[in-house]
């Protein structure tokens, strides 16, 4: 694949991550986040099904085991407390916690794989949780934690656990296009079971909360998850992790222009959390 073709994959799929903080508030605001998440999943399940009998990919179940555990962990409880979380978090607020994923990702292999982090992610580390605490704590007098920011940390930790578990349980002789569809699948069931078991109505979303969650679904999941794992199959995880700090300068962005910008703590959480993730992406990448 020709490298400008793979840098852009990477780029619209940190973009479309990015751009789920902005996304959320409205969805959540008219279907709740137990249906939220759970239409976002079953519109993305279906997605990858119809792509997967479009190529005539072979679909089984004997890896079943593998799938459950990590759509649970992936897609259930990622995308639960994501939801549960943009219900008060700032969309800023909830990206930068989000950044840290490539660091706390590494803390966790270190726990259950064994696989000792380098120096540069020690150093990086405690530099990214200052900023997450800069900005979750907001650098006033009131040093209040949200629990919309508690949240979305759960949900950092639910997806830097699956990209651990990914490693360790994910079937290495099926398709990526076919793995995909499998954990998104009993992620979107799972989800579906916890809306039932909620109580929410369901409810149809005005046309723009439709919009938004079409853009969480097939942008933010479908086509960023197929960019993404084809930018890590040609760069490497360590490169690709670069591109990872787009996600937050894109809900800055849009942020911005929703004339909700950032203010002096965001900035400063942001420039520690950015820093520490490119300073121990870009290490790894020379060292590989």
């Amino acid at each position: 694949m020709h490298l400008m073709k793979t840098y852009l994959m990477a780029t619209i799929a940190a973009i479309f991550w990015g751009a789920n903080f902005n996304l959320a508030r409205p969805v959540i605001a008219e279907m709740g986040p137990y249906v939220a998440g759970a239409s976002r999943y079953v519109l993305a399940a279906a997605a990858m099904i119809l792509i997967v009998w479009l190529r005539h990919t072979a679909l089984s179940l004997t890896h079943w085991k593998a799938y459950l555990t990590l759509g649970v962990v992936g897609v259930f409880g990622f995308n639960l407390f994501f939801f549960l979380g943009m219900q008060t978090s700032s969309a800023i607020n909830g990206a930068l916690i989000m950044a840290l994923n490539p660091l706390l990702t590494a803390i966790l292999g270190y726990w259950m794989l064994g696989d000792r982090p380098s120096t540069q992610q020690w150093i990086a580390f405690p530099v990214g949780i200052a900023g997450v605490a800069i900005v979750v704590l907001g650098a006033g007098a009131q040093l209040q934690i949200a629990v919309g920011d508690l949240y979305i940390l759960t949900a950092a930790v639910n997806w830097a656990l699956y990209n651990v578990l990914v490693k360790k349980m994910m079937p290495k002789q099926v398709s990526g296009i076919a793995n995909t569809t499998g954990i998104m699948t009993f992620g979107a069931i799972a989800l579906s079971f916890a809306a039932l078991w909620h109580g929410d109505p369901v409810v149809i979303p005005t046309l723009h909360a439709r919009a938004a969650l079409l853009t969480m679904s097939l942008g933010g999941g479908v086509l960023a998850y197929l960019f993404w794992n084809a930018s890590i199959a040609h760069l490497g995880p360590s490169k690709a992790a670069i591109f990872m700090n787009l996600v937050p300068v894109t809900t800055m962005l849009i942020a911005a222009m929703q004339h909700t910008p950032p203010n002096h703590a965001q900035w400063i959480g942001a420039i520690l959390v950015i820093s520490a993730v490119t300073f121990s992406s870009v290490s790894l990448s020379k060292k590989a």
